[in-house]
């Protein structure tokens, strides 16, 4: 029930979500007044609406386990730990989350102050993307974690009425008895979950009890924990009250109530497990007057089911686990705070707690390893149940560690349940009265000795558990009636002593339930066994006459599966990989609910060649590769009084080769009729499904055949021709009335879905799917004559038809003819070939509301080349609209639909050849009365938010509209046709251009993206630019005739102008943060009107190949102008490339924040040399293609650039002169030279210094370069800053160079650099004329004999077309390239240098000493390769290199 108080805190958290700054939200309220309820819808809806990447849930409660937090938001992310300890988790916790762009994490329960950091969520400045929504009791806990405050308020004294009067089954009526109920209701004061409980506490009670419960609640003493219960208490307690009939004995009070106390000894929030809390109520002697174990666990069972619709227990999604709410379970603890029963329960046990003797029940969980002053022995005379649980760990081995004298004053212990705990060498002790052991993943050392200690046990379980054997001392457990064993021990397989099973004669439950050595023979000697769990593997079945015992429950599985629940809630047969007789199992076939056969032969039939007398308790068949198996039933040889499959729920068939068919002759009674689900697929002989025309006389009387039937599924079934074969004469015994979903796919002979007298029956279809079926027609189709009589109703409604999706249908004409789809919510067709129209209505019809699609709101159609129309009727919710490959569709909507669409918000469309609009003209507009149609816009798509256009040739624009207020993101891609984006001129119904408003406003564009349209010239003329306030990112690309982006038109003589009302108005783009506009050949304009101060976040701008272009900007205001330049005054600019646009010179820059700059062959600007540079403002530096690239004005820090890329700057001389006196290229890793024809140099030895990030560098074509770095006589002393000789160059991080086709170049870096290129990877040197020497040495430097130099990390060495190349290496030096991968020299004739490789395929390197100089040369010299061509590579078979020793 949604009350006002929840709607309100509702929208207050999603707006809070929403609000920027808000990084933790709380939501406080009183104890069931619904929070947890709140907080799960607000996480069911972002998931839904996709507000963000994740959403997780966790509780935390009072009692924190942080441990199992984390594992539970780790595998929401995918996360496997590495580490152990608790902050190690977060750690990896927190950068796991970092990763993820938006998160909400919703903290249930919280009871006090807590540091999320503890489990590793990150918020605020560490994740502003990570949102917190916590819901507690306490108003001071939002306080101090500095929430942002939400406090869901109790209901209403009308909204707690009409809930308690619902909830409590009472009429609306004035009677006596409803005057006692307002009261009572009124007690609950407004909270929810007190309203829920005592109403279903109360239900079907008389007057009198009614009475005496109002009297109670006037009559109670207010005796409670404010805090914690709040208002609930006495609800709860009257409730409780009221599971009176009977007390028991043995423990004081009714047997339903010790039931719900029981529920809370388990932790908070945790599913419980139901076989646990049976187990555990037997043994502490709940309905002590029932023997057998089997008519305990009904007793139990049924007393849960009165607990859950009491409201003291809540359902979960699994049929064997229930839960209890938090503050019931609160309730639950004040119970037994004090009297008889006393419990205690701690959720998380670090160190010993106090307590006393009285308690009866204990519950201790999640008990670290390392608890300090863990007791030897404890006193606790009147404990009855205690549950002792080790903490959970990844590691199997850490247990808890006990000694067994801790039990050994417990003697009234009834109940023990030991989770993750190791005993100590001696064992346990003697517990007389103990009848009930649950052992979980344990390691227990002696308990063969321990069994004597333990005459009473009545039920053992053993699970995952290490003992030293399954021991004979078990039979001395006479008492034993429960025996439970899975993963017993270290082996694989457990090993059961021969005969030992066999002589538990008392046994009535044994559940085996994993591999194991049991001889199926010693079960006849267990007469009173009632349930049995076993997994057998084949050669455990006796080959003799053999069957098994007739049983109540049993779980029984032949052959190894992992997907199966061997447990016995349901009766259960698994049968895997058989090929005997299964006549061992006839007395399981007679009862069994669960019926599996996977690859068992020599069956053609369950009924009879399985069991004859029709497998009528069954409820689930799964069917799979049983190759005799033809039908499910054979009832040629019936008289017709064969009942049979009467309550099958749920079929599955799979890989079935025989099958032909699911009956063989006359249906017999009750056939299927409780037949929910059926899936079949991969059957290649099965032709008809449903044979309705096969009936029994008798059927005809009965419930109407599947009108159960919610879901089918058929795949792979390549002969099937029918689905239904239905006689006229049938019609009334057969409906679909249940049926929900469809799924259809690879049946290619199907031609229709339906026939219609069974579609008319259809009202709840909810989602149809067919894919991959050739020869469909028709959904709905005639199959057979005679199947239209006359008066037959036309109409098929569908009402709840929500998902319509069908797709690879080559053969469909019609989705479906003449049918009522009201509710459908989306839409999906793909690649049917021959449909013409969605929906084709017959013409004699006249229903004006016929296919309204009242509730549409998502349509997708790919590759559909047929069709041309969609439909002509209104649509008020449609919100995303995608077409693709739809050839024949000349327009999207007709007007009356269009007028309709205020809901649309996303448009694509791609490869619609013919689509020349959006929006046709309706052809009798005068005939269509659209005076009715609710929510008709002035405006076409008022809500439109998204627009993507790609390939559609033949489109000229979208539609007419000049407001659209929530447009954000227009994307449109080669359209070739396309003038204008929205069609200005007044159409004849007053659409379009409206006199008061003659501008585009569209405020919250931010995404204006244009490819390849050469047709545009403009994207919107009249365009408002402050109704462009929003815009973040432009781009615009290959548009030819593109000649202004915003606030143009043409006059009369078709010459362009700014609109006069604009002409003297400057504007801001507050949030542009990109604009990228290329190759747009007559492109003049971008901004008219706008200043450059307009930009305070631009961070990108783009301009590349167009030569028309003029302006970027305004330049109206002499202030911002220096000659012909243009002041960027953006104060966020990263990035900056201008290329191929020379009408542009250059721009004077205020950006501090620089990365990369590419500038690229713009128009030369000379002028600037006659302007006064010191005009300029402090800060500023001057980029463009003059004598000096860079002009610097004082004080400009140029330390963020990274990339630099300068390419046909013709005028440029020098990149920086003084460059290094007032700016530092410190992070520069990338820079780039190409055709900067009479560039002379590139760094000064000062500047070099400072190059300690460069990892690229690439020349190409700079014809006057001589040198890279200047010697230091050719260093001016103006320029210089000291002495800079004997300071090292620093390019410590210069991974490749490039330097290609500059003539004058004469060497590359001086002998000096070497040291501090150690990482260089790459060199490349090719075609360059003058270049003498790589390396040269700058001053006379003595020769060291053998002087090796190692370049640990050059991989590769490319030394091509240099004639005047004399050596690589200065003489005398020897080089070494250990990781050398590729060496190329060729056509460097002059080359002194030789290159040789040694024993460990090192490459090295050595330059010819001059004759005279030379004492004597070494034979290794002589060896090497000098002045011819080598292609050598490591991995490739080419040159080879002589090898040196």
């Amino acid at each position: 029930m949604d009350s006002e108080s929840s709607k309100s805190a509702f929208n207050q958290i999603m707006e809070a979500i929403n609000a920027k700054g808000v990084n933790m939200i709380g939501l406080h309220g009183m104890p069931g007044v619904g929070k947890t309820t709140l907080a799960k819808e607000v996480g069911k809806h972002a998931r839904e609406q996709k507000l963000f990447d994740k959403v997780v849930m966790f509780t935390m409660s009072q009692n924190p386990n942080i441990r199992t937090i984390q594992d539970k938001v780790a595998e929401m992310f995918g996360l496997n730990f590495d580490k152990n300890t608790e902050e190690g988790r977060a750690e990896e916790l927190f950068r796991s989350m970092q990763r993820v762009n938006k998160i909400l994490v919703i903290v249930d329960d919280l009871w006090e102050e807590f540091k999320m950091e503890s489990i590793g969520i990150p918020f605020g400045d560490d994740h502003e993307g990570c949102k917190i929504l916590l819901t507690t009791r306490r108003q001071q806990v939002c306080t101090k974690m500095n929430c942002k405050e939400i406090q869901l308020g109790i209901l209403s004294k009308d909204e707690a009425w009409v809930l308690f009067r619902d909830k409590a089954g009472l009429e609306d009526d004035c009677s006596t008895l409803n005057d006692v109920a307002k009261e009572v209701a009124a007690q609950c004061k407004g909270l929810p979950l007190a309203i829920v409980v005592v109403a279903k506490a109360l239900k079907g009670e008389s007057l009198n009890e009614w009475r005496d419960a109002n009297q109670r609640f006037k009559d109670s003493t207010h005796l409670y924990d404010e805090e914690v219960l709040g208002g609930v208490l006495e609800p709860l307690k009257l409730s409780y009250d009221y599971l009176k009939k009977g007390i028991n004995q043995m423990t004081g009070i009714n047997d339903i109530q010790m039931c719900f106390l029981l529920c809370s000894l388990f932790p908070e929030d945790e599913e419980i497990d139901t076989e646990i809390l049976i187990t555990c109520g037997i043994g502490v002697g709940l309905f002590p007057y029932v023997s057998l174990i089997e008519d305990k666990r009904k007793k139990i069972v049924e007393a849960l089911k009165k607990l859950k619709k009491s409201g003291l227990l809540l359902e979960t999604d699994g049929a064997d686990t229930i839960r209890i709410h938090d503050v019931i379970r609160d309730f639950a603890h004040w119970l037994t705070s004090t009297g008889e029963n006393r419990f205690m329960v701690k959720d998380t046990l670090k160190e010993w707690p106090h307590m006393d003797e009285s308690y009866t029940a204990i519950a201790l969980w999640n008990c670290s390893s390392i608890i300090k002053i863990f007791p030897d022995k404890v006193e606790f005379s009147k404990l009855k149940t205690l549950f002792l649980v080790g903490e959970r760990k990844r590691k199997r081995d850490d247990f808890l560690v006990v000694f067994g004298t801790f039990f050994e004053e417990m003697k009234a212990l009834q109940v023990l349940l030991l989770q993750r705990v190791s005993f100590s060498l001696k064992g346990l002790p003697s517990l007389p009265n103990l009848k009930t052991l649950w052992c979980y993943k344990c390691r227990l050392k002696n308990f063969s000795s321990s069994l004597t200690n333990m005459r009473s046990l009545e039920i053992l379980a053993l699970i995952g558990t290490e003992i030293d054997e399954i021991s004979e001392e078990l039979v001395k457990l006479s008492a034993l009636k429960y025996l439970r064993l899975s993963n017993v021990g270290v082996e694989r397989e457990m090993n059961i002593p021969p005969n030992l099973v066999s002589r538990l004669t008392s046994l009535q439950e044994l559940h085996v339930i994993s591999a194991n050595n049991l001889n199926l023979l010693e079960l006849k000697s267990l007469s009173r066994l009632t349930a049995l769990s076993l997994e057998l593997s084949a050669n455990q079945i006796p080959l003799e006459d053999f069957v098994l015992p007739k049983l109540q429950r049993y779980g029984v599985v032949v052959g190894e599966i992992y997907a199966v629940n061997r447990e016995a809630f349901i009766r259960t047969l698994v049968i895997l990989d058989y090929s005997s007789s299964l006549s061992a199992f006839n007395n399981l076939f007679c009862n069994v609910e669960e019926l599996i056969l996977w690859d068992v032969g020599g069956q053609k039939n369950i009924v009879p060649s399985i069991d004859e007398m029709g497998v009528n308790e069954l409820t689930s068949l799964h069917l799979a590769s049983c190759d005799d198996m033809e039908f499910l039933i054979d009832t040629k040889n019936d008289q017709g009084s064969t009942v049979a499959f009467s309550n099958l729920v749920e079929l599955k068939i799979s890989s079935m080769v025989s099958l032909k068919g699911l009956c063989y002759g006359v249906s017999p009674t009750r056939f299927l009729q409780n037949l929910k689900q059926v899936s079949i697929k991969d059957c290649e002989e099965l032709q008809v499904i449903f044979q309705i025309d096969k009936l029994s006389e008798r059927m005809k009387y009965q419930t109407p055949l599947l009108s159960n039937l919610t879901e089918l599924s058929l795949h792979s079934l390549p002969k099937l021709k029918m689905i239904w074969e239905v006689k006229p004469s049938h019609r009334a015994i057969a409906s679909l009335q249940s049926l929900k979903v469809v799924r259809i796919e690879s049946c290619h002979n199907l031609k229709t879905i339906f026939s219609p007298c069974l579609a008319l029956s259809m009202l709840h279809l909810q989602e149809l799917d067919i894919s991959y079926c050739d020869r469909l027609e028709q959904v709905i189709g005639f199959g057979q004559e005679g199947e239209i009589i006359e008066n037959d109703c036309l109409l098929y409604c569908w009402p709840k038809l929500r998902v319509l999706s069908i797709h690879h249908c080559e053969s469909l004409k019609y989705i479906s003819t003449n049918t009522l789809i009201q509710s459908l919510e989306s839409v999906y067709i793909e690649n049917c070939h021959q449909l013409i129209q969605i929906y084709n209505m017959e013409q004699n019809i006249v229903l004006p509301e016929l296919g309204s699609q009242e509730s549409l709101t998502n349509l997708k159609l790919i590759l559909l080349p047929e069709l041309k129309y969609m439909w002509n009727v209104p649509n008020h919710y449609l919100h995303r609209v995608e077409i693709t490959k739809c050839d024949k569709l000349t327009y999207l909507f007709s007007e009356i639909t269009a007028r309709t669409l205020v809901h649309l918000q996303f448009l694509e469309i791609r490869n619609c050849y013919s689509l020349e609009h959006l929006i046709g003209e309706a052809e009798n507009m005068d005939e269509i009365d659209i005076s009715n149609t609710k929510d008709q816009s002035p405006l076409f798509l008022p809500n439109l938010k998204g627009v993507r256009i790609a390939k559609c040739e033949n489109l000229k624009y979208l539609c007419s509209s000049q407001a659209l207020p929530y447009l954000e993101s227009i994307e449109i891609e080669d359209c070739p046709r396309l003038i204008q984006i929205f069609n200005m001129e007044k159409n004849k119904d007053g659409f379009g251009l409206q006199n008061d408003s003659p501008l585009c406003c569209w405020p919250k564009l931010r995404i204006l993206h244009i490819e390849f349209c050469p047709k545009l010239k403009y994207v919107c003329a009249n365009t408002w630019t402050r109704g462009l306030q929003s815009l973040e990112s432009v781009f615009i690309r290959d548009c030819s005739q593109l000649i202004q982006v915003f606030n143009m038109e043409q006059n009369k003589h078709g010459q362009d102008i700014v609109l006069p009302e604009l002409g003297s108005q400057n504007h801001c783009w507050t949030k542009l943060k990109t604009l990228q506009i290329e190759d747009c050949q007559l492109l003049k304009y971008v901004f008219a009107n706008t200043l450059s101060q307009g930009f305070p976040l631009l961070e990108s701008l783009y301009l590349k190949n167009c030569p028309q272009l003029l302006q970027v900007f305004s330049s109206t205001e002499e202030r911002d102008v220096i000659g012909d330049h243009i002041l960027l005054n953006v104060p966020f600019l990263k990035n900056l490339e201008v290329s191929n646009c020379p009408q542009i010179s250059c721009f004077i820059v205020q950006a501090q924040l620089i990365e990369e700059l590419v500038l690229s062959n713009v128009g030369n600007s000379r002028q600037l040399c006659n302007t006064d540079v010191p005009v300029l403002n402090e800060g500023c530096i001057v980029v463009g293609n003059h004598e000096e690239v860079f002009q610097v004005q004082g004080g400009y820090l140029f330390s963020s650039i990274k990339k630099l890329k300068l390419r046909n700057l013709f005028e440029a001389r020098v990149i920086w002169n003084d460059f290094a006196q007032v700016a530092t290229l410190e992070n520069l890793t990338t820079l780039t030279l190409s055709d900067c024809k009479k560039l002379r140099y590139i760094f000064s030895p000062m500047m070099a210094r400072s190059l300690s990030h460069l990892v690229d560098l690439f020349i190409e074509g700079c014809e006057e370069i001589e040198r890279i770095i200047l010697a230091k006589d050719q260093v001016s002393s103006s320029s210089s800053n000291g002495d800079t000789s004997h300071q090292p160059k620093s390019f410590r991080n210069l991974t490749r160079i490039t330097v290609t086709n500059c003539k004058n170049l004469n060497s590359l870096f001086p002998f000096g650099l070497f040291p501090v290129i150690s990482k260089l990877e790459s060199l490349i040197v090719e075609r360059n004329s003058k270049l003498e020497q790589v390396f040269e040495l700058e001053e006379k430097v003595e020769v060291v004999a053998k002087e090796k130099m190692k370049f640990y990390n050059l991989e590769r060495l490319l030394l091509e077309e240099l004639p005047g190349l004399i050596q690589f290496c200065p003489k005398g030096y020897h080089f070494v390239f250990p990781k050398m991968m590729e060496l190329k020299v060729r056509d460097c004739p002059k080359l002194t240098t030789g290159f040789f490789i040694d024993s460990q395929a090192f490459v090295h390197c050595k330059t010819k000493l001059v004759e005279q100089d030379a004492v004597e040369e070494s034979t290794t010299v002589q060896n090497a390769i000098f002045n011819e061509n080598i292609d050598w590579s490591r991995w490739l078979r080419k040159s080879q290199l002589p090898h040196i020793t």
